[in-house]
């Protein structure tokens, strides 16, 4: 380990702590008055001591040999925060210089001590003092301008023997009011007989506070122009009465007159006034012995609108184009671009706060493009005029501008035979595509004109029992959906039922009216269709074709009829008048 640093930082601490020791010494070396003690932060000197001066902090020789020590006294002073003074009998007043190098002092304390006036203006520097006690001292009168600055939590003014005189009547009116913890206190005054008295029973005639009035509560001028006020100041003593205008920009002149004996008038002239004066508060003053009073007149301004600034377009958020005017009366804003009234979109927006007569804001864009590129200009108006100012936005490069780029020949030829393909392309299919749609709508046509079978189904081409209706059809066991290539030879007039051609003839009854199954006196129903009788009846009346759920037959004699391969006639003895079959999808009659 590297030890030649520890020469250094032992050297360091040593002057740190030999710093702090000669701080303290420093203290001890200040010359506190006889019987004080004194730290950083109070003076207290509470032993009897026969000085007539106020205790201040001096220097002192330390006895160090060098000549070049000094010791700001001010900078010690001003961190004393508390004073005790008591038990001197010879400390008869108070002055301004005494007190104000304790810039920083809280607490004063002077008590069973010779102390008989302070001076008006003694406690200026001292703002922040806020607890004074001054008990059991020889003052016999007080004025409250010593306060008038301060904010005081407690006056103790105990064992005082005041006179009885307008000059104390303020404390009587702060005893009143409870002020400063005064009404707690037990306080007295020596009257004109040399009566010690309650200061709370002094009785003093023509002595009160003063009373102010002014001829405006609310004064409104335009820029420019001149005005003039008035204030009237009454009372016993007969106040002083004055404006304050430390602070206003316009030109004023005071005149005072004195109208009679009770009355003090003043005339406040306001010469040229000015813009910044808009909102200033002229205060009147009126005060004497035993008080101030004082009375406010609001100054309005009216002029017309200023912009104070406009700032190029910036990016936060949102662009914002910031702004500021003042105006009074508040003046009205709106935006040109590019000359043109701008109105207020999802893009752009205006949004400002007012305080008084400045409006502050910004003229927002969300997202931007190159369309809002452009001089945009501020209007602000008022019943006193108009400004305007305008301002150059730019957010974005117009993309692809004209005449950068120089096009060679062969890209233009790619492009414009490209949409002519494409076009043939799309040609093409919508051709097809229609096409199909007319052969679709042809081969519907002609299956519901030429597919259908006629309403009785047996003229023409041979109609084949088969199996491709409903299996629920009694036929449909007869040749199982079977058909042979005989049955393709059969003639016009047959019906192929199994492997045998039966000659069938249309029933010409097939429609007659009466012809009704449902009618039991005229026919009879049977559920099922027996095949066998189909065999046994040579000729058949058939109509429609479609599945059997019920058959309704007449019987009559026909002639016989020989199938072929059978000897004897299959129809003898067999009356067939009319078969009605009843299927599912329709009616048909054998």
């Amino acid at each position: 380990m590297d030890v030649s640093l520890c020469p250094t930082k032992c050297s360091f601490w040593r002057v740190f702590l030999l710093w702090s020791i000669w701080g303290d010494y420093l203290l001890s070396v200040l010359a506190c008055p006889a019987n004080c003690l004194c730290s950083k932060t109070d003076i207290n000197c509470k032993k009897p001591d026969d000085g007539n001066l106020f205790p201040l902090l001096e220097g002192q020789d330390s006895g160090t040999s060098n000549g070049n020590t000094s010791i700001n006294i001010t900078d010690i002073s001003r961190n004393i925060t508390s004073i005790h003074i008591e038990n001197w009998k010879n400390l008869q007043t108070l002055n301004a210089v005494d007190m104000e190098l304790y810039t920083g002092l809280q607490r004063l304390t002077i008590k069973n001590s010779g102390l008989r006036s302070i001076q008006p203006r003694a406690f200026a520097k001292n703002p922040h003092l806020r607890y004074i006690n001054l008990s059991d001292n020889r003052l016999t009168t007080l004025s409250w301008q010593l306060f008038q600055t301060l904010r005081l939590s407690e006056l103790t003014l105990e064992r005082n023997l005041f006179n009885c005189s307008c000059d104390i009547r303020w404390i009587q009116l702060w005893q009143e009011k409870g002020e400063a913890n005064l009404q707690k206190q037990e306080l007295y005054c020596m009257n004109m007989e040399a009566a010690v008295i309650p200061l709370q029973e002094m009785n003093i005639t023509q002595c009160d506070l003063p009373e102010i009035s002014v001829s405006h509560i609310n004064l409104t001028v335009r820029e420019g122009e001149n005005a003039v006020i008035t204030c009237n100041g009454s009372g016993s003593p007969l106040p002083d009465v004055d404006w304050t205008v430390a602070d206003l920009h316009s030109i004023t002149t005071h005149q005072t007159n004195l109208n009679w004996t009770n009355v003090h008038a003043i005339n406040l002239t306001l010469v040229n006034v000015t813009s910044e004066d808009n909102g200033f508060l002229l205060t009147c003053i009126a005060e004497n012995v035993v008080g101030m009073t004082n009375a406010s007149v609001l100054l309005t301004v009216y002029y017309p609108p200023r912009i104070q600034s406009l700032e190029e377009p910036e990016l936060r958020l949102e662009h914002c184009i910031e702004f500021v005017v003042h105006g009074n009366p508040v003046p009205s804003l709106h935006w040109l671009h590019n000359g043109q009234v701008l109105r207020e979109t999802e893009i752009i927006r205006m949004e400002f706060y007012q305080q008084g007569e400045v409006s502050e804001g910004c003229l927002l864009f969300n997202k931007p493009t190159h369309y809002n590129n452009g001089n945009y200009t501020l209007v602000a108006t008022n019943q006193l005029g108009t400004a305007n100012q305008t301002i150059k936005g730019h957010f974005l490069e117009k993309p692809f501008p004209v005449g950068d780029y120089e096009v060679s020949p062969t890209p233009p030829i790619t492009v414009t035979h490209k949409p002519e393909e494409d076009t043939f392309g799309v040609s093409i299919a919508v051709g097809l595509a229609a096409f199909a749609c007319v052969l679709l709508v042809v081969l519907f046509i002609m299956i519901n004109k030429y597919g259908r079978r006629s309403k009785f189904g047996m003229k023409g081409p041979v109609a084949v029992i088969s199996g491709e209706e409903d299996s629920a059809s009694p036929l449909h066991h007869i040749n199982h959906g079977i058909t042979t290539p005989s049955s393709l030879d059969a003639g016009p007039d047959t019906v192929v039922i199994g492997m045998t051609r039966i000659p069938v003839i249309e029933n010409p009854q097939y429609f007659r009216q009466g012809h009704n199954c449902h009618k039991p006196d005229t026919c009879e129903c049977l559920t099922q269709l027996d095949p066998s009788y189909l065999y046994n009846s040579p000729h058949v009346m058939l109509g429609p074709v479609a599945p059997v759920f019920h058959i309704c037959f007449r019987e009559i004699m026909l002639n016989p009829i020989s199938l072929p391969g059978h000897s004897k006639p299959l129809n003898q003895g067999i009356y067939v008048e009319d078969v009605s079959v009843y299927f599912s999808k329709g009616r048909h009659g054998f």
